[in-house]
């Protein structure tokens, strides 16, 4: 009799699932399930405006993802419930979620249904900014043992300076909280009934070291003494090591699913993290780029060491043994997305409508034809803020040299070439602290349909990059997590041996290109160093 597992990719604006064979690895069926709410950042269900800088979601979304798209992918495949094994899912993060005692998101309570508080905070909610600046501005004060390990800065997409801008703006939903949880572990809890709070979640996003916990609690109500006893109270004190399995489906999650009671469901991942085992990047010098709405870049090491700037890292964060540096950017497909939202002129969507492409293809079509600089224009890459390495969301994006002849195409390929120009900026960090990037393999919906784009990067980074041979890294990894955690195999690592697939492409950089890029790029970090650390106009254009 066949077996067979599920693997669940939860994004921003849609959840996949991704039926697998888990013994030969074939990836039998797919379903895609649009969340009804998207990214609420203009407004909530009830009308209730939201401010600038809000990224807000509905939990039911989730739930629609679960109790559809599963039905969906195993009536695709035909497959019966009984044949799944094991289910695995990951999530973006850090997408903190407040919860009553009974697990019953506070947005689901009459009470609170027109408090945008209450609502999921997606990662690209921006609005606690100010905390994090605060929250670093004391750390540094008190020399914290911690803050070297998350590069000496904290973001505000991160976990504590969202509950602090909740409490310090609605302390009513502070206060009625019993926990403040990511929405992958408030998934894995409403499934099987226990509560878990993944390794990778806690280290990643919610300042979590495996050496010395979380920050004191001294640290805490030195923030604000309000914090007093959040760790251990709405702050589950209990870290779920990656190995672990998260529990096995209860009555509810059966009936959710529509799985048999008691198949197994792994530890929740980080979306872009989920990723690595489904690419079999587990080793040291792998270098994982995640390339979508925004942009994860994930680097294995044997050593530790701190490097300003980026995320932070965690041993056994992904892969046992090994120590999984993260960093990122906050914007990447959203900027090419408001670009062709915005800024196209309509006889290019005529144009593209006619041929029946996309704008996006035919944009591309026409960048290809340019060469390196040919457009006089360079732009940074902050249209969403900087992840990695300035760690600064009140910063915005730029484009300089246009003149009364630029084209639409122009400005396109100059948005791909800031992107890349912005991860060579966090490859250099990583190498000027001694850790090595040798092999690098990419995946996200992007990768596989803009060839253009991974070009650009293979010659702005000079070195030749992999292209993930699916097209659902993420929810691929979910399931080869599920595997393990139905028994099948001893460890991720293994798995992810087992399952190895070829690339689809390999881009190979031009060595033409890579000259006139390193000119490019240094046009780019003089830019960058200047708008980012010397002259603050982006900050005080926003605050106005």
């Amino acid at each position: 009799m066949k077996q067979y597992v599920i693997g669940i990719d939860f994004g921003t604006l849609s959840g996949r699932c991704l039926l697998m064979d888990a013994h030969t690895g074939e990836e039998v069926a797919e379903s895609v399930v649009e969340y009804p709410h998207a990214v609420m950042d203009e407004r909530l269900p009830t009308g209730e405006p939201l401010p600038p800088s809000f990224a807000l979601q509905h939990p039911k979304d989730y739930l629609e993802v679960l109790s559809v798209g599963i039905g969906k992918v195993l009536a695709k495949g035909g497959v019966i419930p009984d044949d799944v094994v094991g289910i695995g899912i990951d999530f973006t993060a850090c997408t903190l979620l407040p919860i009553d005692e009974k697990g019953i998101p506070l947005c689901f309570h009459d009470s609170f249904k027109n408090e945008k508080h209450a609502y999921v905070k997606l990662w690209k909610h921006h609005g606690a900014q100010a905390f994090a600046d605060r929250l670093v501005a004391l750390a540094k004060e008190r020399r914290e043992p911690w803050l070297p390990a998350f590069g000496g800065k904290v973001s505000c997409e991160w976990a504590l300076p969202k509950i602090m801008e909740i409490l310090h703006e609605a302390p009513k939903v502070y206060d009625a909280a019993y926990r403040f949880t990511e929405a992958a572990d408030w998934l894995s809890l409403l499934l099987t009934g226990e509560e878990t709070h993944s390794a990778m979640f806690a280290g990643y996003k919610w300042l979590w070291t495996a050496e010395g916990g979380y920050p004191s609690n001294d640290f805490l109500t030195a923030l604000d003494p309000r914090l007093d006893g959040l760790v251990g109270t709405k702050v589950s004190p209990v870290v779920t090591p990656m190995d672990a399995v998260a529990g096995r489906l209860n009555e509810e999650g059966a009936a959710l699913t529509g799985l048999p009671v008691g198949t197994p469901l792994s530890l929740p991942m980080i979306d872009g993290h989920a990723a690595m085992p489904a690419l079999n990047v587990t080793r040291r010098g792998q270098s994982m780029l995640i390339l979508g709405t925004s942009a994860c870049h994930m680097l294995n090491e044997t050593v530790r060491q701190d490097v300003e700037g980026i995320c932070g890292y965690v041993k056994d964060g992904v892969i046992p043994g090994i120590y999984t540096y993260e960093a990122g950017q906050s914007g990447m497909g959203d900027i090419y997305g408001w670009f062709v939202d915005h800024m196209v002129p309509v006889e290019y969507t005529q144009e593209a409508e006619a041929r029946g492409m996309s704008v996006h293809a035919l944009l591309t079509e026409k960048a290809t034809t340019l060469s390196v600089g040919e457009s006089g224009l360079l732009a940074l890459d902050w249209w969403n803020g900087n992840r990695s390495i300035l760690v600064n969301a009140s910063l915005s994006g730029m484009i300089l040299g246009l003149t009364l002849s630029t084209k639409p195409e122009e400005i396109y390929r100059t948005l791909l070439e800031a992107t890349a120009f912005g991860l060579r900026v966090i490859f250099e960090r990583y190498e000027e602290n001694g850790l090595a990037v040798r092999d690098i393999c990419a995946a996200g919906g992007i990768a596989g349909k803009n060839p253009l784009m991974m070009q650009i990067y293979a010659d702005v980074l000079n070195r030749p990059i992999a292209v993930a041979g699916t097209p659902q890294a993420g929810a691929r990894g979910s399931a080869i997590c599920a595997s393990v955690a139905a028994g099948l195999y001893e460890s991720i690592t293994a798995a992810a041996d087992h399952f190895a697939r070829p690339h689809s492409r390999v881009y190979t950089p031009i060595k033409e290109n890579v000259a006139a890029y390193d000119r490019l790029y240094r046009e780019y970090k003089t830019l960058h160093d200047y708008f980012g650390t010397e002259n603050m106009v982006m900050e005080r254009l926003k605050g106005m």
